[in-house]
C-alpha cells in the first residue's frame, strides 16, 4: 500500500517535465505525458488525462499507487496511459521517470512497425543498438485491458532480448508511438528528444541511400560507453 505523504518536490518535477516537453515540440495539445516514481513512497505522479502539457502545473499533477494505481493524491482523473507507465515502472526497477509522445518521426517508425536502426555515432551516444519496436498488441489483448497490455509488450520485448532498460531507454511500440525512460522525468525527456532526432536522421539517411547498414557493434559500444559506462570520460565529472 502507498504512504500519503509530501509529494510537492515529485508532482513539481512532473509538471516541469510535461512543460518542457511542450517546449520540446514533441507533443501538441495534450497528446502526450511524462511521470517521475518515488520507489520510497511506493507511488508515482503523472500528468492528467487531456490537459495540455504546455500549461500544466503541480497542482494538477495525479499521485498514483505503484501496486495497484489507485489515486493517491490529486483532483483529477490520471492520463490514460497510467496502467502503461506503472507496468514500466514495475518491470524496471531501474528507471525513475518515463515519457510518451506521438512525435512525428518516431512515430512514423512505430507506424511502420520498424526498430529505428544505428546508422551513426549520434545514434549510438544515447542507445547500445537500435531503437527496438514491439509487436503488435492482439485483438485481445487491444479489447481487453489496452494500456496495461501496452506496457506489457514493451516489458515481454525487453525480458525475451534480455536488454537493459538503461542502455536502451526508449522502444517504440507498434503502430502507436516512441515511450521512453530514464533515471528521473527530465532525463525521460532528454531521451525522447533523442529518440526522435534519431528517427529523423535514419529517415534521411536512408533517403540519401536506402542501402545504408547500420555501423559496426564496436563504434556503438565505444560511443555509448564512452558516455554512459563505467568508465565514462564525456563531459564533467
Amino acid at each position: 500500500m502507498a504512504r500519503t505523504g509530501d509529494f510537492s518536490d515529485l508532482r513539481q518535477s512532473v509538471a516541469e517535465a510535461n512543460r518542457a516537453l511542450a517546449r520540446s515540440g514533441l507533443v501538441v495539445m495534450s497528446f502526450g505525458n511524462a511521470s517521475e516514481v518515488d520507489r520510497a513512497s511506493g507511488v508515482f505522479a503523472i500528468k492528467p488525462s487531456g490537459l495540455a502539457c504546455e500549461s500544466i502545473t503541480p497542482d494538477e499533477v495525479v499521485v498514483v499507487s505503484l501496486a495497484d494505481g489507485e489515486i493517491v493524491e490529486g483532483n483529477h482523473r490520471p492520463s490514460s496511459d497510467t496502467p502503461t507507465h506503472r507496468v514500466l515502472y514495475n518491470t524496471f526497477p531501474s528507471i525513475g521517470g518515463i515519457v510518451h509522445t506521438h512525435s512525428l518521426r518516431a512515430t512514423a517508425w512505430a507506424q511502420a512497425g520498424r526498430p529505428i536502426p544505428c546508422f551513426g555515432t549520434t545514434h549510438a551516444d544515447h542507445f547500445r543498438g537500435e531503437v527496438p519496436v514491439t509487436r503488435p498488441l492482439r485483438v485481445e489483448e487491444i479489447a481487453g485491458d489496452y494500456e496495461l497490455n501496452t506496457g506489457l509488450v514493451i516489458g515481454e520485448y525487453f525480458e525475451f532480448n534480455q536488454l537493459d532498460p538503461l542502455a536502451a531507454p526508449a522502444a517504440l511500440v507498434a503502430s502507436h508511438g516512441p515511450f521512453a525512460w530514464g533515471e528521473d522525468a527530465a532525463s525521460a525527456v532528454r531521451n525522447a528528444e533523442a529518440v526522435e532526432l534519431i528517427a529523423g536522421l535514419a529517415m534521411d539517411t536512408l533517403a540519401i541511400n536506402p542501402d545504408q547498414q547500420p555501423i559496426d557493434a564496436a563504434l556503438i559500444e565505444r560511443h555509448f560507453s564512452r558516455k554512459h559506462g563505467p568508465d565514462a570520460y564525456y563531459g564533467q565529472r
